[in-house]
């Protein structure tokens, strides 16, 4: 450490103790924390900033970081008091008596002087014996239990029943789980799994493990210990589905217990967690990359691994996608990418047919999270030098390997995937690969066309050279042959999308090829692969507004492409919600201007047309029909999926349907509140935004007392104010501003969430917009909100909000001005301050006429109620209102005859009333 830094460490740590003093907390975190990290040594001027530290913890509530902080104090200077007093402290929040009352009891030790901590040692005293009596009853429960659940011999009834029980008691309590691993559970778990053959017994001692991992960072580090890392992968290593299921749960808990994940929308890993437990989360990395092409595990296995890779590659603190790389993890996943299913051979890799989706899927994450030119330059390289290898190779196999690999990567990072297939004779070495009579080259060239012409640029070259080739290859006696031609048929005479005067065909040809693929599809003995290529035919030709129009009325293939979405795992499940996405429409459309049309015609550029058949009225028809097919089911059941692209469509999907009010109480019937809530916290932000967008309009035609639950309520109020963003249409701000006025109206409770969420302020901003039917919703959410005490506060501050609704009550559109009218009046009603500050408008006494006699009843209404509120506030107010003309119109008002205006009467009557009773007027004689 030099002057200078030494220097700096001093002043940081004096900063943080004045910053500590004044009860800035967060001004002496950072100060501490920036003192820590110029001390690089462990030394005594460390051990105190740690201790210091520890104390901006305790009084954070973060006493999980205070612990770690004192820990690491007593580490460099054993037995400190304060430490030890913090450490105690922090424990005993955290319900960790038994640890506490020992760093108390050695506090006291340290130093006897303390005064401080005697009445510790008193409270904690009786709650730690208690402890150890639940502890020792808890003991002999586990000893029982143990005799009957680890005992082969034993009737297996009675084994169920004792590992059942040892099951609930995990579940009961993080003491419970700390007493199971006292009692040595995990090691007899692992013998149990090594040798039991009952289901139910294995299945329940998997799910054990995982509940004793569950938010529970020392136990899962025992279960490490004990277990080792490797064992999860022999364990994944079954065939058995269930066992699988189960041992990935655990993985994935223990990684959310080491790095501080769980299971709310959105949590993500706590920093400081990750680098204290690196090392274990490192070794979980390392086992499962290393693993990824092992010979030695089966395919079920592999599909696992790569799914956990993928769920947690792309959270920042993890750090996964760099480390992957620096361990050769993307060749090994290539390596699977470039395996073929059909191959036998004694060193081949096992996959399942989904394996390869799975791989794609991975790919992307790890590049999408690769924030620097240099990281994805690595990537490439790692790329390049493993395609490299192949096409260099002479053997056919290697060069169809590679072919395959290519496909993949286009399938994920499809950037990537591009780079590769521009290059000077891929593209004529695939279609190469298509013409030879090998069935495997012929399958793998077709796939590899599919998915290379996703991007328009490279479709001409493959209409001009491919299309007679993919015609050659449909005529082929292989089914596995005829589909993958029909469907890079299907995607090239689909290249046009939704513009209907783009016709890469010729006419009715997309009609054709739509029959051919529905016959696949509808055949009883078609495979399950032949049905999945069939489903990604139709994805790309349901684009056409006539096959749309003609798919929609055929309910054989309608019920067909159901069952398939009901029993369907990842690989076509995006060509499957694809097919339900154009069928409604719901895809992301382009606005048209009319100004930008004409000036493309007059540059001689293209401008796209719509078929009169995606009109409006045809869509509503196709999304009734749709509905009547019971599709609102299925998207609620693929809801689960993980894939943020097949979120945001059934994002889309729900907000189409929801378009049509008669359809929302359907959706809220099927159970698509909750699976929008869900959509709306994760995904992308485009699919949030539309979740978001469907709730509103739920929420707009339904009474949120009827179609939501109040926790649901709650939930769905911040997705409804990310739409009061000025990135969002109009349209989305309205709806979602409706729908908050309505939620609003439910309880106090509500109303709360949506000003603890700084929906006030959001809302507020849209009370001038120009665009009228904004400014009327903002208007009447504020009058909503205005009925709790917390607005009325912030109403009586200084700031000019009354104004600005006092002045709207005089707004042109009449149902704004009765809504601001309503707010003031609320206001008035409930708070004298707002009274006072009515009074001191400039143009108080106008408006307030104006509103009185306003043609409108309500308003009428609204206005006396405001004027009650204010004489009623004192004489010298009183006296100041009827020193002018509206004494004059108060008492037409009393006396005023006509239908409905009885309510009016009364309540002038009752102003002139308490003004009599204050007497500031004398009752007339009349």
């Amino acid at each position: 450490m030099d002057e200078n830094s030494g220097i700096d460490y001093m002043m940081l740590k004096q900063q943080g103790n004045s910053a500590f003093k004044s009860g800035d907390w967060l001004k002496a975190l950072e100060c501490y924390t920036s003192a820590l990290l110029i001390l690089k040594e462990n030394n005594q001027d460390k051990a105190i900033l740690y201790k210091n530290r520890a104390a901006v913890y305790n009084k954070l509530g973060e006493y999980e970081n205070a612990i770690r902080d004192c820990s690491a104090s007593l580490d460099i200077n054993a037995n400190d008091p304060k430490a030890l007093f913090r450490r105690s402290f922090a424990y005993e929040q955290v319900g960790k008596y038994e640890e506490a009352y020992v760093d108390a009891k050695q506090c006291l030790i340290a130093d006897p002087t303390n005064k401080e901590i005697q009445p510790v040692l008193s409270k904690l005293h009786p709650i730690v014996q208690e402890k150890i009596r639940e502890n020792a009853q808890l003991s002999n429960k586990i000893e029982s239990m143990f005799k009957y659940t680890f005992t082969i011999e034993e009737n297996i009834d009675k084994r169920i029943t004792a590992i059942k029980n040892l099951l609930v008691l995990s579940k009961e309590s993080s003491n419970g789980c700390t007493c199971l691993i006292k009692a040595g559970i995990i090691s007899k778990l692992k013998g149990l799994l090594k040798n039991d053959t009952n289901n139910e017994v294995r299945l329940n001692a998997l799910r054990i493990i995982g509940q004793i991992c569950k938010n529970n960072e020392f136990c899962t580090k025992q279960v490490l210990v004990d277990l080792g890392v490797p064992w999860f992968i022999d364990a994944l290593n079954t065939d058995n589905q269930n066992e699988i299921n189960g041992v990935t749960y655990i993985v994935q808990v223990a990684l959310n217990s080491l790095t501080g994940m769980d299971n709310t929308l959105d949590s993500s890993p706590n920093e400081t967690k990750c680098k204290t437990n690196s090392k274990e989360i490192d070794g979980i990395l390392t086992c499962l990359v290393c693993s990824i092409n092992r010979r030695s595990i089966n395919k079920f296995a592999r599909d696992s691994i790569i799914e956990i890779l993928t769920r947690n590659i792309h959270f920042n603190n993890v750090n996964w996608a760099e480390r992957l790389i620096d361990m050769n993890g993307l060749q090994r996943l290539l390596e699977v990418a470039s395996e073929l299913l059909e191959s036998k051979y004694e060193s081949k890799i096992d996959i399942t047919e989904y394996s390869h989706t799975n791989v794609s899927v991975c790919l992307a994450r790890i590049y999408d999270n690769l924030t620097s030119d240099k990281s994805r330059e690595k990537y490439m390289n790692a790329v390049d030098e493993f395609l490299k290898e192949r096409l260099l190779d002479p053997d056919t196999e290697s060069k169809v390997r590679a072919v395959s690999t290519v496909t993949v990567l286009l399938m994920g990072p499809i950037d990537v995937g591009n780079s590769i297939v521009a290059r000077d004779g891929i593209i004529e070495m695939i279609l190469a690969m298509a013409t030879t009579e090998d069935k495997v080259q012929q399958k793998i060239a077709c796939e590899c066309i599919i998915a290379a012409t996703s991007k328009k640029s490279k479709i001409t070259p493959i209409v001009k050279q491919g299309t007679q080739i993919l015609k050659n290859l449909y005529k082929s006696g292989e089914d596995e042959i005829r589909i993958r031609a029909l469907v890079g048929l299907c995607k090239l005479g689909s290249s046009g999308g939704t513009d209907a005067s783009i016709r890469p065909f010729s006419e009715g040809a997309t009609l054709k090829l739509a029959e051919a693929c529905r016959r696949f599809l509808i055949h009883p003995n078609t495979k399950p692969d032949t049905k999945r290529w069939a489903v990604e035919g139709l994805s790309y030709l349901t684009l056409d507004a006539e096959v749309k129009e003609k798919f929609i009325e055929d309910q054989a293939a309608i019920v067909a492409v159901m069952g398939l979405a009901k029993s369907e795992k990842t690989s076509a499940m995006y060509a499957l919600v694809s097919i339900f996405v154009n069928l409604c429409n719901a895809y992301e459309k382009q606005e048209i201007i009319p100004e930008m049309i004409e000036l493309a015609k007059f540059s001689k550029c293209h401008v796209p047309e719509n078929h009169e058949l995606d009109d409006t009225d045809f869509v509503n028809k196709r999304i009734t029909l749709l509905c009547n097919y019971g599709v609102i089911s299925v998207l609620v059941l693929l809801a689960k999926t993980e894939s943020n692209n097949i979120k945001e469509l059934l994002s889309r999907l729900f907000n189409a349907i929801c378009v049509l009010p008669e359809l929302r109480g359907e959706v809220v019937k099927l159970g698509g509140i909750k699976t929008l809530l869900t959509l709306a916290h994760s995904g992308t932000n485009k699919g949030k935004n539309q979740a978001a967008q469907a709730i509103a309009r739920i929420g707009i035609s339904i009474n949120p007392e009827v179609s939501f639950k109040e926790q649901r309520c709650l939930e769905s109020i911040r997705p409804l104010l990310g739409l009061l963003h000025p990135d969002c249409s109009a349209l989305e701000n309205f709806e979602a501003m409706v729908a908050l006025c309505n939620m609003a109206s439910v309880n106090e409770r509500i109303r709360k969430k949506i000003i603890d969420s700084s929906g006030l302020q959001l809302i507020e901003s849209y009370l001038f917009e120009e665009h009228q039917m904004l400014r009327r919703a903002s208007v009447q959410c504020f009058t909503n909100l205005m009925m709790s005490p917390e607005v009325i506060k912030v109403f009586e501050e200084k700031n000019d909000k009354l104004k600005m609704l006092f002045l709207l009550c005089e707004d042109e559109d009449e149902d704004t001005a009765i809504a601001s009218a309503g707010a003031v009046a609320i206001a008035v009603s409930n708070s004298i301050d707002c009274c006072k500050k009515i009074l001191n408008f400039k143009n108080w006494e106008e408006t307030l006429k104006m509103l009185l006699a306003h043609p409108n009843k309500g308003m009428q209404h609204r206005a006396l109620v405001i004027a009650h509120s204010l004489i009623e506030v004192d004489k010298d107010i009183a006296e100041k209102i009827f020193a002018t003309e509206i004494m004059e119109i108060l008492m037409a008002l009393s006396i005023v005859k006509g239908e409905k205006t009885n309510e009016i009467k009364e309540m002038a009557e009752k102003c002139l009333k308490l003004a009599e009773n204050m007497k500031v007027i004398k009752k007339s004689e009349e």
